[in-house]
């Protein structure tokens, strides 16, 4: 099962201004595909602390899928930050600007330009229905941080990475407070240890926690819910 770490890029997260949703979307695709996204990290715009993060997140897991700090503004630093943490150039990629020329046309500006800018080796990587590439270096996609762009060029950064045994997914809705059902959780999770098995409370619905069986055996997690239902009040079960 490959393992996937992200790294979020920008001042505007960490100020607030920006809501992040592209973790959403990542964390989505790669559980659809049985991929497992291990860590997030949130940090600034800045080219030493971009590169120190980069280096340790591709250290650990075999892809790091970075968002942000793509593009012709003094704050986009993040190739900057990646070609520092692999010690490469910056250089104009050539089919990258002849793309650019290519789009813009005779409105073509230097800030256009910048854009054809990556780290020396990067690999432009596409799939069909994604028009603009997704800069790699080594094992780190440089993604941008505009989610419409993201979401549209997230298939080609799945598709390199590649599928493995989709996860399984099931749930159960009860009435239950969270304080009732530790310690039935506490057995069930200690009894079935290849079942992710989270909680999570609710406000303003029919139901208060819902509760998650996650994994890669559909046998093993119809037996942790099984187990579950058994000890639960019938009259607690919203949904399962």
């Amino acid at each position: 099962m490959p393992t996937v770490a992200a790294l979020i890029i920008g001042n505007e997260i960490l100020t607030g201004k920006v809501q992040e949703t592209n973790v959403a979307l990542l964390a989505r695709e790669l559980f659809a595909r049985g991929v497992d996204l291990r860590r997030v990290v949130v940090c600034r715009d800045d080219v030493r602390v971009i590169a120190e993060d980069v280096n340790d997140l591709r250290r650990r897991h075999d892809w790091v899928v970075t968002s942000g700090g793509v593009g012709p503004t003094h704050d986009d630093v993040t190739l900057a930050a990646v070609a520092r943490a692999f010690g490469r150039e910056l250089v104009r990629s050539r089919e990258l600007e002849e793309m650019i020329r290519r789009l813009v046309g005779d409105r073509l500006e230097e800030g256009h330009l910048r854009m054809s800018v990556v780290p020396d080796g990067a690999e432009l990587v596409t799939c069909p229905g994604v028009t603009w590439p997704v800069v790699l270096v080594d094992n780190v996609f440089v993604m941008p941080g505009l989610p419409k762009v993201f979401r549209i060029e997230l298939p080609a950064v799945s598709e390199r990475i590649g599928a493995s045994t989709p996860f399984v997914s099931r749930a159960i809705f009860t009435l239950c407070r969270e304080t009732e059902i530790a310690p039935l959780l506490d057995r069930i999770v200690a009894e079935h240890t290849t079942v992710e098995i989270g909680s999570y409370p609710v406000t303003d619905e029919d139901y208060r926690v819902r509760l998650t069986f996650d994994g890669i055996d559909p046998e093993a997690i119809d037996r942790a819910v099984e187990a579950l239902l058994a000890v639960l009040p019938t009259e607690k079960i919203v949904q399962r």
